[in-house]
Order: C-alpha cells, then structure tokens, then sequence
C-alpha cells in the first residue's frame, strides 16, 4: 500500500460539511476531532497556536485538563493522517497541497475570473460556485474566532455569485437571472447589490413595474 503520510493523498472539502477522503475513501472523526481539525485545515498549512486550537475547542471555561486533551486529539488526527498533521510551535500545522483543497481551488478560480471577458469569465465563476455543497463547514461547531472565518468563506461565495451574475447581465442574460435573483434578495434581503440586479434584469425584461416595486 502506499505511505500513510504522504499528504499528496489528502483531498479537504470545506465548502459544505467537512469532507476529509484519502486515496478516495471518506475519512470519518470524533465531533472535538472535526473541529480541531476543521480549524487547522481554515488555515492549512500554517501554524495555528495551542492558546487558539483550546479557545475554539472549548471556549472561555476550557478544563485545566484541556492541553493534554488536545495532544490527544492531534494525535488521534495523526493516526488517521499521519504526517498530514505536525507539531509546529507554539501549536500545529495541517498540510495539504493546494490542489488537495477546495478553498484553494475555488480561490484560483474566482482570481482567474478577474482577468477574463464577461462570457468566459461567468463559465469560471460558475466552475468556483459549483464547489459549494451546502454553507462553509456546516456540520461543524465552533466555539470562538472560527465563526468569523466560516462566515468570510460564505460571504466570498455570495460575491462570487453576485460577479457571475453581473457577466450575465452584461452578455443580455437578464430572463435566465430573474427567478435566481428573486431567491437570493429573499434569502439575503439586506445584500442591496442583489436587490440591484433584481431591479436591473426586470427592467430589460420590460417589467418596469416590477423593477419599480422591488426599488
């Protein structure tokens, strides 16, 4: 068989439910496990403190116990993924290779988009969004700081969409967009860009008076 500790291996899945899969098979993990690894794996392959990975694995009553604990868990982690996860001081690392992560990909994506012409560039962003499975790590519990990370990772994909549906727009696509946008000023109704678009697509469909009610 192949080495355990071969991180090239590894493939993360973060935009939805944590999904970690070796050699193709899902990799299954303890609730403290998932989120101490979900933690490492939102800033993969730099160093993340003992102090943070405690703060988010119990919040601000964590028991005198808790650093021995968390040795346990990294190394239940370890025993799983092997050298995928390292000691780093003042804390731990997991690395994963950037094509192994989906943030990463979705990331170059969205970067690669930015420089393209309208048409090619709504066929990239659509690739990106279609990495999402569900909202960012959303059978994962977080105690402290890591919310704030999830959320950014949501709120990057709301943009993403928001500029994909802008080329849209601006190739003519404004019948295609109008039920998609009723949803997303629904879902989001204080995300005004949204709102915007919604105003704009039926107007150039000739529903000014619509457009006009959703102002």
């Amino acid at each position: 068989s192949r080495s355990r500790d071969n991180t090239a291996l590894v493939e993360v899945r973060l935009l939805g439910p944590l999904e970690v899969s070796r050699e193709g098979r899902v990799l299954d993990f303890r609730a403290k496990e998932r989120t101490l690894l979900a933690v490492l794996l939102l800033h993969a392959n730099e160093t993340v403190s003992s102090e943070r990975l405690i703060d988010e694995l119990w919040g601000e009553r964590p028991p005198a116990s808790a650093p021995k604990v968390l040795a346990t868990y990294v190394w239940q982690l370890r025993k799983t993924l092997g050298d995928a996860i390292v000691t780093r001081a003042p804390g731990y690392a997991a690395l994963v290779p950037p094509d192994g992560l989906d943030t990463a990909r979705f990331e170059e994506l969205v970067g690669r988009a930015q420089r393209e012409q309208p048409a090619q560039a709504a066929t990239t962003l659509r690739e990106a969004l279609d990495l999402w499975r569900g909202p960012a790590l959303a059978d994962v519990t977080f105690e402290s700081s890591a919310r704030g990370d999830v959320a950014r990772l949501d709120d990057q994909r709301l943009t993403a969409l928001a500029q994909r549906v802008d080329h849209d727009l601006a190739l003519g696509r404004h019948d295609e967009v109008v039920a998609e946008l009723h949803a997303l000023v629904r879902e989001h109704p204080f995300r005004e860009r949204f709102r915007a678009q919604l105003m704009l697509a039926l107007y150039r469909c000739g529903r000014q008076a619509e457009a006009l009610e959703t102002f």
